[in-house]
């Protein structure tokens, strides 16, 4: 049997055990997939799906007493061929980008139906990205937005200073870059120093407006629920 071909084991991660529950027996109900494994917290995530190794890992973003991205960063550090589908209450950005930089390679928020969760377990059993609609308009408005910070004034900016300026010229605060960046408030500030003299700016609101200028950090189209 092939590797496209067999079964997809499935180990479902969320504190709220009658979501997990439910989500377990939807996943049960497809053809070819078989949930292996349940846990509710991080330590227990990384613990049950190095105990099964799963093909696909149903993450929720919000743990009781840990986070769910670290528990994908954890998880990916032991078992790299597993594919972690983040499932969560959160389509804002920087869960978005939390999620995506621990190493997740699909994202959902809940409320999709059976047939988007289906779609989406496969798509990463299979090694594919898959996001939701909710989200996908974000995702390509961030990738636009850092593909113009690798251009023209802002073309010796290291990787990491793109991503700095990205969140910068999306508002966020030094700490909650940090946190997206799993690095130190310090750090972040030596960073948007560094763009600061780079860019030739004084400030952060200078800095916001010659990013936004490149259409860098742009306020994202809302995505709407086509039953709204």
């Amino acid at each position: 049997m092939t590797v496209a071909n067999r079964e997809i084991d499935v180990v479902v991660v969320d504190d709220h055990p009658v979501f997990r529950i439910g989500m377990s027996a939807l996943l049960d109900e497809m053809d070819g997939v078989r949930v292996v494994g349940q846990a509710a917290s991080e330590a227990e995530a990384v613990e049950v799906v190095l105990e099964h190794r799963p093909r696909v890992v149903v993450m929720d973003l919000d743990l009781a007493g840990g986070s769910g991205a670290e528990a994908t960063r954890e998880i990916l550090r032991h078992a790299p061929t597993t594919g972690v589908l983040v499932v969560t209450m959160y389509g804002d950005d920087e869960a978005l980008f939390s999620a995506v930089k621990a190493g997740a390679r699909g994202y959902l928020v809940k409320g999709s139906g059976p047939e988007e969760v289906e779609r989406a377990v496969r798509t990463v059993a299979d090694g594919a990205v898959m996001l939701g609609p909710q989200v996908a308009q974000r995702a390509v408005a961030f990738l636009t937005g850092a593909r113009s910070a690798r251009h023209g004034e802002f073309a010796d900016l290291t990787d990491r200073e793109r991503d700095v300026l990205e969140l910068v010229a999306l508002g966020h605060d030094n700490g909650t870059i940090a946190r997206m960046l799993v690095l130190t408030p310090k750090t972040v500030r030596n960073y948007v120093y560094a763009i600061y003299t780079k860019l030739q700016v004084n400030d952060r609101v200078g800095l916001v407006v010659r990013a936004r200028e490149a259409g860098i950090g742009v306020a994202r189209p809302e995505v709407r629920d086509p039953e709204d």
